[in-house]
C-alpha cells in the first residue's frame, strides 16, 4: 500500500476537533428544562458533519512515494496509475489493487546440475538487474511479476548452458551474459519489464573434473616452458658456433680464452683442476708467445716478467752447459769400480 494516509488522517482529526468544539460552544451553558430535543440536534450537528467530512477525506486522499506507482481500479476495472505524490480516490467506487516499485530490482538465480553441450554437469550462479517501465502491464498481465521474472531467468539460464560447452562457459562469460539478457528481455517485455544486465557470479564443476583440468593446464605450461628452453638452447648453440668461428680464425684469442678459463678455475680456493696431458700444446704454453702471455696473466708468479720492448729469448740459443760445473760423484775407496750412472750389463767379478 502507499505510504499511509498521513494527510487524510490529519484532516480527519482537524475536522473532528473543530466539529466537536463548535458543538460544545452551541450547547454551553446547559440546556434549561423544557427545551425541546431539536436544540440538542442542532448543537451536535457540527460535530457530526466534521466527523463525516474527515472520514470522507481519509478515504479519498492517498500519498505515493517517489518510486511507487498505484494501480487504481474503479468498480473492479482498471482506471489509471497514480503517483508519485498525493492523489485522489472516489470513496467506495475507487480502490488500489497494487503498488508497483519502479526502482531497479535485484534477483539472484541459479541453475544446479545442468548439463552443458559436452555433457558436463555444472552449477551456475547469476544475478539479474531489472525494473518496471509499465506499471499497468506488470500489475495486470501477471499475478506476481517478481517471481515470474525469477523463473524466466532460471529457464533462460538452463537453455543457454545446454547450448554451450564447458570451455565457453569458463572463458566466454561476457558473451553468455549478453545472450541471457536478450532472452530474458524478450520474455519479460510483455509484462512491462526491462532487463538492465545479467552477471554470472560463479561456475562450479565437479571436483574430479577440476583436478583433470588442473593437470592439463600444468602440462600445457610445462610444454610451453620446454619450448622456450629449446629455443634458448638453439640461440646459445648459434652463439657458440659464432664464437668458435672467431676463435678458429684467431689462435691468439683462443689461447687467451683458454688461459682465462684456467685462471678462473685456479682462483677458487681448494679447487681441484684436472689438466689433460696435451694441455701444453692445446693452450700454446710450450711456445714463446704462450709463455709470455701466461707470465703476463699472473698465473706464474715466480716467472720473470718480460719488458714490453725486450725480445723473447729462444731456449735453443742458450750457451751449452759447462761439464765442469756438473757435480762429480764421490770416489770409492780401494778397488771400487768407477761410478757410472748407467747400469752394468757385463758378468759380475768374483
Amino acid at each position: 500500500m502507499p505510504a499511509t494516509n498521513s494527510v487524510g488522517c490529519t484532516l480527519f482529526l482537524i475536522l473532528a476537533v473543530l466539529g466537536i468544539g463548535l458543538s460544545f460552544l452551541l450547547v454551553n451553558p446547559p440546556v434549561p428544562i423544557g427545551v425541546t430535543t431539536s436544540f440538542w440536534l442542532v448543537g451536535l450537528a457540527p460535530a457530526m458533519i466534521g466527523l463525516l467530512l474527515g472520514y470522507l477525506i481519509f478515504l479519498s486522499l492517498r500519498v505515493a512515494r517517489q518510486w511507487e506507482k498505484a494501480i487504481v481500479l474503479r468498480l473492479g476495472r482498471f482506471s489509471r496509475t497514480s503517483g508519485p505524490g498525493i492523489f485522489f480516490l472516489w470513496p467506495i467506487i475507487d480502490s488500489i489493487s497494487t503498488i508497483v516499485d519502479t526502482r531497479t530490482q535485484i534477483t539472484p538465480f541459479k541453475a544446479e546440475q545442468t548439463l552443458s553441450r559436452d555433457t558436463v554437469p555444472v552449477d551456475v550462479d547469476a544475478v539479474l538487474f531489472w525494473f518496471v517501465w509499465d506499471s499497468g502491464k506488470a500489475a495486470l498481465s501477471v499475478s506476481d511479476y517478481a517471481e515470474a521474472v525469477s523463473w524466466a531467468a532460471q529457464t533462460a539460464l538452463r537453455d543457454t548452458i545446454g547450448k554451450t560447452d564447458l570451455a565457453s562457459l569458463l572463458a566466454g562469460r561476457e558473451q553468455i551474459e549478453v545472450t541471457l539478457k536478450k532472452m530474458i528481455d524478450e520474455r519479460t517485455e510483455p509484462w512491462g519489464i526491462t532487463v538492465q544486465s545479467v552477471e554470472m557470479r560463479d561456475v562450479l564443476i565437479p571436483v574430479a573434473l577440476q583436478d583433470a583440468m588442473s593437470k592439463e593446464a600444468q602440462a600445457e605450461r610445462e610444454r610451453h616452458a620446454r619450448v622456450i628452453l629449446s629455443q634458448a638452447e638453439v640461440e646459445v648453440a648459434q652463439k657458440f658456433n659464432q664464437a668458435a668461428l672467431i676463435y678458429g680464425n684467431n689462435p691468439v684469442a683462443m689461447s687467451l680464452r683458454s688461459m682465462n678459463l684456467l685462471a678462473d678455475a685456479i682462483k677458487e680456493r681448494g679447487a681441484l683442476v684436472v689438466v689433460p696431458n696435451n694441455a701444453v700444446e692445446t693452450l700454446g704454453l710450450g711456445t714463446i708467445t704462450g709463455l709470455t702471455a701466461l707470465s703476463q696473466s699472473g698465473l706464474l708468479p715466480n716467472a720473470p716478467q718480460l719488458r714490453p720492448n725486450e725480445p723473447a729469448r729462444d731456449p735453443s740459443s742458450a750457451p751449452p752447459p759447462n761439464p765442469a760445473a756438473r757435480p762429480q760423484p764421490p770416489q770409492q775407496p780401494g778397488n771400487a769400480a768407477p761410478y757410472s750412472p748407467w747400469p752394468q750389463t757385463g758378468p759380475k767379478q768374483p
